[in-house]
């Protein structure tokens, strides 16, 4: 299929920044939203789930955690699938599979069948989705990718604002079973998404009768395929300083969301006003990262993307650890602002700088890698955090605990890169993106002439290089005249058949 020529990474298509990438960035924005939105909007049904089959509060949260667990830990399995097949059928099964998994929990009889086909089925299917989307908005574009990524990023916060309320609405209008069913349909647009998802295909090239089978066809049949998982991305020093501070990062900043609405029940306000701290953390984070997508995009800051996301890391850590103290609801309330802000910035960039560290072949690979390596944090980050609460009773220390890990992964970030990369001269793939090509590049930098030291005799040395010049030229030519002419005395020693004449 088309997809598969593409995901090769070699055909040097230049992205358009526009056109139909714009349909792609809205199928990245839906995709995003549901990925991202719909394990905390499932757990509007837990006390549902908790009535119907007599569980705890902590066997319905593995709902949760096993969705993030699948987007997360499959990440090597979707690159394969999209290196193999291309984004465009691996979305479409993707779609099928999210919305099979709701359909089939609706008709569950036990928490285990739950488990199986939200947490498994579904994850699956939204993992199949999650990463050909930047996958494909990445070979979109280029000289915009900033904001593309800023814009898509955007599709998390919104899409919680509007499936929370609405999860809420179907519980009570049809029951958990019928909200089910209701979102398993509604996983469908995902298939819709997916089909928009038009691989880019390089120009075709001129052919003249008989050209099909010359040597040079052969050697390109002859071409190695492109692996299915790239592991030399680990020879990157700049991949592994972005591992080891994403995997730190996720540690602790998916926790303060988790446990601020709980912190503000516990310093006495009413369900309801501690819940809207959710709604203004997600209002801000909602214009944050389209924001943070135009800054990261200008010329001066471009490129060191990887420093602003540091200060965005260490934005968010310090937001944590300051908001550890707070002792009351308006305290609350402007450690969400803040926090909202640096969340957003951090979301806008984090696969903004993964594309620029590794290019858009080992994209694939990468986010694969990146995402398994991030599943063990998000499976031990929040955990981690609540039995430190269980021990201490305090939810300050689970604050300060999620800021220094944040802080920690921004040092390392930064730190790291300053020491150990360099700033290397560019690359040919940038002058693939501006359409040019190595060969072209270098043939329109002409050497320059070296001029004598001396004052006097300039134009006696521009003559001399002048003659010397005429005189390769007229080498080159009679080289070629005799290369032309032994090569037919061969030609007339091979004997002739009527095969070889025709």
């Amino acid at each position: 299929m088309g997809g598969v020529a593409l995901d090769d990474g070699s055909s040097g298509v230049k992205a358009p920044d526009g056109g139909w990438g714009w349909a792609v960035l809205f199928g990245c924005f839906i995709i995003t939203g549901f990925s991202y939105a719909f394990p905390k909007a499932v757990s509007v049904f837990f006390k549902e789930l908790i009535r119907e089959f007599e569980v705890g509060y902590s066997d319905t949260a593995w709902i949760s955690s096993i969705l993030l667990a699948m987007l997360y830990g499959t990440g090597p399995l979707c690159s394969i699938l999209v290196n193999r097949f291309g984004c465009r059928p691996v979305m479409l099964v993707g779609g099928l599979f999210a919305s099979l998994g709701m359909v089939l929990a609706s008709f569950a009889t036990s928490i285990m069948h739950i488990y199986l086909c939200t947490g498994v089925i579904t994850g699956l299917g939204m993992a199949l989705n999650f990463q050909p989307s930047l996958i494909m908005l990445n070979r979109y574009f280029s000289e915009k990718r900033p904001l593309a990524n800023g814009l898509a990023a955007a599709g998390s916060p919104v899409a919680l604002c509007c499936l929370s309320p609405l999860g809420q609405v179907l519980q009570y209008e049809y029951g958990w079973r019928g909200g089910f069913l209701i979102l398993g349909g509604m996983l469908l647009n995902c298939c819709a998404c997916g089909a928009l998802m038009r691989p880019l295909v390089p120009p075709k090239k001129s052919e003249t009768p008989g050209t099909k089978n010359t040597p040079d066809d052969g050697n390109k049949k002859a071409k190695p395929k492109p692996k299915l998982l790239d592991f030399s991305v680990f020879r990157d020093p700049g991949f592994v300083i972005y591992t080891v501070a994403a995997s730190i990062m996720v540690l602790g900043l998916f926790v303060p969301p988790v446990f601020v609405v709980s912190y503000a029940k516990e310093l006495g306000n009413e369900d309801t006003k501690s819940a809207l701290l959710l709604t203004i953390l997600g209002f801000v984070d909602i214009f944050a990262r389209p924001t943070c997508g135009i800054i990261a995009g200008l010329q001066w800051v471009r490129p060191r993307c990887v420093y602003l996301f540091s200060f965005a890391l260490m934005f968010n850590g310090i937001t944590d650890l300051v908001g550890s103290l707070s002792k009351d609801y308006s305290s609350l309330v402007v450690f969400c602002i803040f926090f909202g802000i640096s969340y957003g910035m951090v979301g806008a960039l984090q696969f903004e700088v993964l594309m620029a560290v590794v290019g858009t072949e080992k994209f694939s690979s990468a986010i694969g890698l990146v995402l398994l390596l991030e599943a063990f944090a998000v499976l031990v980050g929040p955990p981690s955090a609540g039995r430190l609460l269980d021990s201490t009773k305090n939810y300050m220390f689970v604050f300060l605990l999620a800021g220094i890990e944040v802080v920690v992964s921004a040092l390392v970030l930064a730190i790291c890169n300053l020491l150990f990369i360099k700033k290397k001269p560019e690359a040919p793939e940038t002058a693939i993106e501006n359409g040019e090509t190595v060969e072209a590049k270098n043939h329109s930098s002409t050497p320059p002439i070296q001029e004598p030291h001396k004052a006097n005799g300039n134009s006696e040395k521009l003559k001399d290089s002048g003659d010397l010049r005429a005189e390769n030229v007229m080498e080159d030519s009679t080289e070629v005249e005799t290369f032309l002419k032994d090569k037919d005395e061969q030609n007339k020693n091979i004997p002739c058949s009527p095969e070889t004449k025709l």
